[in-house]
């Protein structure tokens, strides 16, 4: 029987959508029904993105780890606060104060505390570009949040570079691999191996709609790899496998519940277990098919 990397965590970004409903979860729901731990039976990962636009609660965090329990391997990772990655900073200053760090800590540490945060992503937008004032930008966030396993997602391919790279590797910070539409000075896909932790992040290829100011947020992300595609990732993901203590694969094509078709299919060619394909989800892609569980489900392994 094939055994996943231990190592290997792959999973979405976010859980909660409403075109979800239709796709990956059951249309009949018991009173206790949990979207996360749903989820937590199809992967071992999931990506928060909630923590990208206000700072997580404790009591959040506290009923998410409950939610996942029935998978000890299940690991969380989350985006850190718009705060500090959009707002611009006064000269030699900084746009965040004390307190909104010690604020954005508190609601990560249940899950920290717990062994099931994989990662803090630091996600940054294409205009931010490498020059030396976002260089000690970035060094004065990383400082204040060291004591989370940290990666940081840069999307200009200025970025990309000794000088550049250097600051995460003397810091063990991870660098986010990730694949999006080429345009203008967007950064191609990568196979950076920068920290402790490897991180690959799939946005889609939707050329037409990624920098469209007047598209919403699931007309860019709006895109379902194929299986050629998602095998020039292949190689990549099993060598920082050898290379990292974890890697995480997240896909953010969510429309439709295209991250979690690409994800289950990229789970099983990495690892040969069979999946847990959510019912409604295997009538609308018949491909899936030969990712189900067997008969006897105890053959089968999560993560």
């Amino acid at each position: 029987m094939n055994r996943a990397p231990q190592n290997l965590f792959i999973g979405t970004a976010g859980w909660s959508y409403p075109d979800w409903n239709q796709l990956i979860y059951p249309s009949r729901r018991p009173k206790d029904f949990s979207e996360l731990a749903f989820i937590s039976a199809c992967f071992n990962a999931v990506e928060i993105n909630s923590t990208y636009y206000h700072p997580q609660s404790t009591g959040a965090s506290k009923d998410w780890l409950k939610q996942v329990a029935a998978n000890p391997r299940f690991r969380f990772t989350a985006k850190l606060w718009q705060k500090f990655v959009l707002e611009k900073a006064p000269a030699a200053g900084t746009s965040y104060s004390q307190a909104d760090i010690e604020i954005a800590k508190r609601g990560m540490r249940p899950l920290l505390e717990a062994g099931r945060l994989g990662a803090l992503l630091v996600q940054f937008p294409q205009s931010f570009h490498y020059n030396h004032s976002n260089r000690d930008r970035l060094a004065r966030l990383l400082e204040a949040f060291q004591e989370f396993p940290l990666v940081v997602e840069i999307r200009h391919d200025s970025w990309n570079q000794p000088a550049a790279l250097q600051l995460l590797r003397q810091q063990e910070v991870g660098f986010a691999n990730i694949d999006q539409p080429q345009i203008g000075h967007a950064l191609g896909f990568t196979e950076i191996v920068s920290g402790r932790v490897a991180y690959f992040r799939f946005h889609g290829r939707n050329h037409e709609q990624w920098l469209n100011r007047d598209a919403g947020v699931d007309q860019r992300y709006d895109y379902l790899y194929t299986a050629a595609e998602l095998g020039t990732f292949f190689s990549a993901v099993q060598k920082t496998l050898r290379q990292t203590e974890n890697t995480f694969v997240i896909f953010n094509n969510h429309p439709r519940g295209q991250a979690v078709v690409n994800a289950l299919h990229l789970q099983f060619d990495l690892t040969g277990i069979k999946a847990n394909v959510p019912e409604k989800l295997l009538h609308a892609h018949p491909d899936l098919v030969r990712l189900r569980l067997g008969d006897n489900p105890q053959q089968a392994e999560l993560f």
